[in-house]
C-alpha cells in the first residue's frame, strides 16, 4: 500500500495528487520506473511514492500556471450616502453640436424636375396664391428672353410698369439694364431676364423672407431649365438668395462665383445706379468679365453711355 501523504501538503493538493497516483497505479507505470543512476539499488515502495508525488505536484503546479487567469470584473461604484452637505454635480462637457435649421434650406425646398422647360414652370406657377402678394399684384411677372440663352440676369422683383406689363425690367431700371445689354454686344432677346419673386412688393420694398421662400424654387428651375454659361445677380437680394448668404454685396461683387457648375457674377442693380451714377464704372467692369468669359466684345458705333464710365 502507498503511504499516506505529507502533512505540510495542502489537503486539496494532497487528494488530487493522491488520484493522480492511483490513475499512473493503474497504468502499471511503477512497473516500468528505473532511477536514473542505475548503480544505486532500486528504490523502495515508499521512495517511488515520495518521487512519483514529487513529479505529480510539479506537473499540476506548472498546467495550473498555464491556465488563462480571470480578470475579475470592476464592482460597480457604490451610491454616495446621502450627507447633510450639498455636494455640487460633477461638470461634463457636451459635444459641440451644429445648429439645426428651423426649416428646410432652399436647395432642400427645390426639387428638380425631369425634362423641365419654361412652359411648363409657368404651368406649375399657375395664379399663385402662395404668399401674400398675390393680393395686391396686377400681372404675374414670370420672365422674358432666350430659353436656351447663355446669359440670364436675376432681378429682385417686379416694378410698377412690370407689375401693369406682364414683363421683367420695362420702367426706367429696365431701359438701363437694356442699354447695358447692348454695350456687352448683345440685345434682350439674346439674353433671359427674371426675378426672384414673380409679384410686385407693395411700395416696391424688398422682398420678404417668406415671399422669397415661396416663389425662389421657381426661379431656380427657370435657371436650370435654361441652363446658362453665365448668371449676372442684379442687386443683393438676387444674389443673397442664390447664393443663401446674408453677406452684403459689396463683399463679393466683381467677383467669380459658382452656382451649381455655372459661374455666377453679382453686380449692382440698375435702379442703384439710378441713384448713384458714380457706379455705373464699377458695374462696366464686372460685365466685361462677363464679356470676357461669353468671348464677346462691345457694339461698335454704339457708345452705350449709361453703361459705360462716364
Amino acid at each position: 500500500m502507498m503511504r499516506s501523504m505529507p502533512d505540510r501538503l495542502p489537503q486539496t493538493l494532497q487528494k488530487t495528487i493522491s488520484e493522480r497516483l492511483h490513475f499512473y497505479e493503474d497504468l502499471g507505470i511503477n512497473l516500468f520506473y528505473k532511477q536514473r543512476n542505475t548503480q544505486q539499488p532500486q528504490p523502495p515502495a515508499t521512495q517511488f511514492a515520495d518521487s512519483l508525488a514529487a513529479r505529480a505536484t510539479q506537473q499540476i503546479s506548472n498546467e495550473e500556471s498555464s491556465l488563462p487567469k480571470t480578470a475579475r470584473k470592476p464592482e460597480p461604484p457604490k451610491p454616495a450616502q446621502s450627507t447633510n452637505l450639498a455636494v455640487p454635480p460633477r461638470p461634463t462637457r457636451t459635444p459641440d453640436i451644429l445648429p439645426v435649421p428651423s426649416g428646410p434650406t432652399l436647395f432642400e425646398a427645390f426639387t428638380r424636375v425631369p425634362d423641365d422647360n419654361l412652359l411648363k414652370i409657368r404651368t406649375d406657377l399657375g395664379e399663385c396664391t402662395r404668399c401674400k402678394l398675390h393680393r395686391t399684384r396686377n400681372k404675374i411677372v414670370f420672365g422674358d428672353g432666350n430659353p436656351k440663352a447663355e446669359l440670364v440676369f436675376v432681378g429682385e422683383g417686379p416694378g410698377h410698369d412690370e407689375d401693369m406689363q406682364g414683363l421683367p425690367f420695362v420702367g426706367r431700371a429696365g431701359k438701363l439694364l437694356t442699354q447695358m445689354i447692348e454695350a456687352m454686344g448683345l440685345q434682350r432677346k439674346d439674353v433671359y431676364i427674371c426675378n426672384v419673386v414673380k409679384c410686385r412688393p407693395p411700395e416696391n420694398r424688398a422682398p420678404e423672407k417668406d415671399e422669397v421662400a415661396a416663389c425662389s424654387p421657381f426661379l431656380m428651375r427657370q435657371i436650370d431649365s435654361i441652363a446658362p454659361k453665365v448668371i449676372v445677380c442684379l442687386g443683393s437680394t438676387a444674389a443673397q438668395t442664390v447664393l443663401e448668404t446674408n453677406r452684403g454685396i459689396s463683399q463679393f461683387r466683381g467677383q467669380w462665383l459658382e452656382f451649381r457648375g455655372r459661374k455666377l457674377m453679382a453686380t449692382y442693380h440698375p435702379a442703384y445706379l439710378l441713384r448713384n451714377p458714380s457706379a455705373k464704372s464699377e458695374v462696366w467692369k464686372d460685365l466685361q468679365k462677363v464679356m470676357a468669359v461669353l468671348g464677346l466684345e462691345p457694339k461698335k458705333g454704339k457708345p452705350a453711355d449709361a453703361a459705360k464710365p462716364s
